[in-house]
């Protein structure tokens, strides 16, 4: 069995200072983890936060997971990637993903459009960006001439890593990207994506091995595991019902039929229910909860499949600090 990284994708929601979240990422540093992804959603902007993270680091990779491809233009990303790569002194890796309409028509005033497209352009001019030669696009989306950077290219270019859920997207990542990141899967829902991947290596002439497989993983480790399984529970129940119908659509692709009455109770306000429908064996196969024995067991069915690189331990919205801390001492690599 191959070596498996263990990322951490840090939490966001409710940190009460940059000091804080940067605190996380030296521990995850001193742990022994091999990258931390910051995501960005409606609080602090990432790219700030992760210049933070940069500068006060000095091993850890430090990545974006995701900066949406709507909001920031090609040339921008493609500039704060370059930044991003000085900074870290090579450390750093582009996550990128189309989000989805809430956040991009709701929050940002923009037009969702075709965000498979949207994200293959963004990542080709990207790459044109970071070779420091002059980017001349000509595409569905985007129509670029004469851009450049007027700095040094990275010496060593940063990885372009895309998120995913359905088949056709998952396939892009496997034709045009360095990496792709899955969420609420299953180790079986991971093999079955592995399978998207392998097809669209093979539709852009790649060897499959050649893109970076990262799964994110709901991780909590408590004193009480049955507080730490609430946790959990709260957290995918609001994923499924409260985050569009991404994870609702995803988790039925891999037979869970109930995530389309746990989404129908969520939106109708009945939260209890939702709950109550996110029973004990979704709870196993999703996360990696409990006590540090039996979520390390759980781990392990992940870092058994094969063709996965790296699981990304993530924790429930609802964990306060002394749970964040507890569960990546537990599930640490060298614990």
């Amino acid at each position: 069995m191959t070596m498996v990284d263990r990322d951490i994708h840090l939490p966001v929601a409710a940190q009460p200072t940059i000091d804080s979240i940067v605190d996380y990422t030296r521990a995850a540093e001193t742990a022994g983890y091999d990258c931390v992804w910051l995501p960005e959603t409606w609080g602090r902007d990432a790219v700030t936060v992760l210049s933070a993270m940069a500068e006060r680091t000095e091993s850890i990779d430090i990545g974006s997971s995701i900066l949406n491809t709507y909001s920031r233009s090609p040339a921008l990303l493609g500039q704060t990637a370059a930044t991003l790569q000085e900074l870290a002194a090579g450390r750093f890796r582009l996550g990128l993903g189309p989000s989805g309409p809430a956040v991009i028509e709701n929050w940002h005033g923009m037009t969702y459009g075709n965000p498979l497209k949207r994200t293959r352009e963004t990542v080709e001019i990207v790459r044109q960006v970071l070779s420091g030669e002059p980017v001349d696009y000509d595409g569905d989306e985007f129509e670029l001439s004469g851009f450049r950077l007027r700095c040094a290219p990275p010496e060593t270019t940063p990885p372009i890593e895309v998120t995913g859920m359905g088949p056709k997207a998952v396939e892009l990542a496997g034709r045009f990207a360095d990496g792709w990141h899955g969420i609420m899967l299953t180790p079986e829902g991971i093999d079955t994506r592995l399978e998207d991947i392998e097809r669209g290596a093979d539709l852009g002439d790649r060897d499959p091995d050649d893109v970076h497989v990262t799964a994110g993983v709901t991780c909590c480790v408590l004193d009480d595991p049955q507080e730490a399984r609430a946790l959990a529970r709260q957290h995918v129940a609001f994923y499924i019902g409260g985050m569009g119908t991404f994870y609702r659509d995803s988790l039925e692709r891999q037979g869970y039929d109930e995530a389309a009455d746990i989404y129908d109770a969520w939106q109708a306000g009945e939260r209890e229910r939702a709950l109550e429908l996110v029973d004990e064996d979704i709870l196993d196969d999703l996360c990696a909860v409990g006590d540090p024995e039996t979520a390390r067991e759980q781990l392990a069915r992940y870092e058994a499949i094969d063709g996965l690189d790296a699981i990304a331990v993530s924790f429930p919205r609802g964990a306060d600090e002394e749970g964040i801390r507890r569960t990546m001492d537990a599930v640490a690599p060298d614990a």
